[in-house]
């Protein structure tokens, strides 16, 4: 600063001393040109003092100047220190900023939070307010229309109950109600194969109840089921049609969370065909009013005691069971004659059951000595119980299969001393037993929505009593031990789904018997045999008159054939009116063409065949 001072005061004193300069310059040539006007000369002091006046002006100047500069100096230094503080303050402002953009951040993450807890909180609360409101509606219906009973932690449930009033006209009369006893269609001589029967009845009707509790680990059921197809001693059509009630299923059940099943009591046969693994109340039954449903159909309903167990998912399952056996009377046929002449019979040297005895919980009706010789119920003298076994393959899209096997086991008292025309002695007596079975399988397939499609069937030795038209286990051979014959039942379902509320199906089925026979020195006896003299199966024959004149008809004489087999085709409909939370209303159609064949004997072939026509009113509770 005192060097650019110094530089100042040197450019004023040579302004100066230049500016006196120029002045003395002018003054020469005015004093050339005064030589004409002669004007006086300023002194040496005058100037002197004009130059020291000057100066003092310039040094004022120069003050002024310094004054200034250190003015503006220190407003520099002002402005330096306010800069310095402006920056400062920006850098502090700077930060604050950014400290305010971070907080920003964080209050908008945390409204964002904010926002999305109070939009969960507003849908959880709406979900609990709906779940409420479900609750709130579950309870209503369940108090109002509850789906089970509760009693004491149980639930109880009615679901599989229903009232029908069903119709049935055969056009060759059965007298049998809406049960078709198709080993007994008549054949073309029989007399009640010209006359047709209809009826009516309400005997179908069915009431079930199921009990269930949960446990930790466990499933308890019990499960009962009834109807009025039973008959008592004075039940009749004649005025109140008073039929007696019977059981149709009656089982205790424990299931496991790991899938064991453990089930007892009456119930369906493991030989029955299932909808759903190997499940009670998931029995494939075919689609018919018939209460006997349909020739083919592979069934009983006796007592049962079973372990099921499921495995992949439940698409694997497997069974055993022991069920109640019960051998169908034999049959048997002899042609020939003996030595004296006589037509051959068949033996009679054995024992193998009894009508029930009174005093026990067995039907005794029809005992010998009373209206007739031939009794109505026989009950074997079982060696064992059937055992059955059942392997189950399921998948959803793919089907439902089975395969099943039946051990039976069958035993006699036999007396080789006696013949058919002389009392036994007892001499040599003993028991003789046989062991039968057989195998059969089926499978289920929703085919489309629209199709479901079914076949089933059954093979073996004395496994007849499983095929719903009820041929014979057996036969007897020359020396009254029993033979087994070879049966077989096998049946086919289509149902075709037109509508939600319609149903049409289509079933059809056969069961058949295998000849089976036994030379002796004076002919054969056996099933089936050749030398059977059929020469009357097509003649019409006079009625009986025991025990009541005009009630008892005649098979045709000179008929002897036993049935071969006989088939069924069905064809009928199901048509919901009414379907929803108040139950099930519903009308059934069913055509039925059933014909039944002998074995070809002497003379005609035995064969007749059935025409029926069923109508059905149900009511299913909900």
């Amino acid at each position: 600063m005192n060097t650019n001072l110094k530089a100042l005061a040197s450019l004023v004193l040579a302004s100066a001393v230049f500016a006196g300069h120029a002045q003395t310059a002018p003054t020469t040539k005015a004093h050339a040109a005064a030589k004409k006007t002669v004007p006086a000369k300023p002194s040496v002091e005058s100037q002197i003092e004009s130059l020291r006046e000057q100066m003092n002006s310039q040094n004022s100047q120069i003050q002024q100047l310094k004054q200034q500069l250190s003015d503006r100096d220190t407003q520099l230094q002002q402005a330096q220190q306010a800069a310095s503080q402006a920056q400062a303050a920006a850098q502090r402002a700077q930060q604050a900023a950014q400290a305010q953009q971070a907080a920003i951040g964080e209050n908008t993450q945390a409204v964002a939070s904010l926002q999305g807890s109070v939009t969960d909180l507003k849908s959880n609360t709406q979900s609990i307010v709906t779940t409420v409101q479900d609750q709130q509606t579950q309870v209503k219906k369940q108090l109002e229309n509850p789906d089970v009973l509760h009693y004491k932690g149980i639930t109880l449930s009615p679901q599989g109950s229903f009232i029908e009033a069903a119709t049935v006209y055969h056009n060759r009369a059965l007298a049998a109600d809406i049960n078709t006893p198709f080993n007994s269609v008549p054949f073309e001589g029989a007399d009640n194969a010209k006359i047709s029967d209809f009826y009516g009845s309400g005997r179908q009707s069915r009431l079930a109840l199921m009990a269930e509790g949960k446990l930790t680990d466990w499933t308890l059921r019990g499960y009962y089921e009834m109807d009025w197809l039973g008959t008592g001693v004075t039940s009749n059509n004649n005025e109140s049609n008073s039929y007696v009630m019977r059981q149709r299923q009656l089982w205790a059940q424990a299931e496991t969370t790991s899938g064991w099943i453990f089930t007892a009591g009456q119930q369906w046969s493991l030989a029955t065909q299932n909808r759903s693994g190997i499940l009670n109340r998931t029995e494939l039954l075919p689609q018919t009013i018939d209460a006997a449903y349909n020739v083919g159909f592979v069934w009983e309903r006796q007592y049962g005691a079973r372990v099921v167990k499921s495995f992949m998912n439940k698409q694997l399952w497997a069974g055993i069971s022991v069920e109640n056996p019960q051998t169908l009377t034999p049959s048997c046929q002899a042609t020939g004659t003996t030595n004296s002449g006589a037509a051959l019979a068949c033996p009679t040297n054995y024992l193998i059951g009894a009508t029930g005895t009174n005093g026990g919980l067995y039907n005794g009706a029809g005992q010998p000595g009373a209206t007739s010789s031939a009794p109505v119920t026989t009950y074997a003298y079982n060696m064992a119980p059937d055992l059955i076994a059942k392997i189950v393959y399921e998948k959803p899209g793919f089907g439902h299969y089975e395969v099943f096997g039946i051990a039976r086991f069958f035993h006699e008292r036999v007396y080789p001393n006696a013949t058919s025309t002389t009392v036994p002695t007892g001499t040599g007596a003993y028991n003789d037993s046989t062991v039968g079975g057989g195998i059969g399988g089926s499978f289920y397939i929703p085919a489309t929505k629209y199709f479901d499609l079914g076949l089933s069937g059954l093979w073996g030795d004395g496994t007849d009593r499983y095929g719903a038209t009820q041929e014979t286990d057996a036969t007897i051979r020359p020396s009254g031990q029993i033979a087994l014959l070879h049966g077989y039942s096998a049946l086919s379902t289509a149902v075709f789904h037109a509508s939600p509320r319609l149903d049409i199906y289509f079933n059809g089925g056969t069961d058949g018997t295998f000849r089976d026979y036994f030379a002796t020195q004076n002919g054969y006896v056996g099933y089936g045999l050749y030398g059977t003299n059929d020469k009357g199966c097509g003649i019409e024959v006079a009625p009986g008159t025991a025990p009541q004149p005009g009630y008892q008809p005649s098979a045709p004489a000179n008929c002897g054939s036993p049935t071969k087999n006989a088939q069924e085709y069905t064809l009928g409909e199901w048509y919901d009116f009414y379907r929803g939370p108040k139950g099930r209303f519903r009308f059934g159609l069913q055509y039925s063409y059933i014909e039944r064949y002998g074995w070809s004997g002497v003379g005609t072939n035995p064969k007749g065949n059935e025409n029926e026509l069923y109508t059905s009113f149900r009511y299913y509770m909900p």
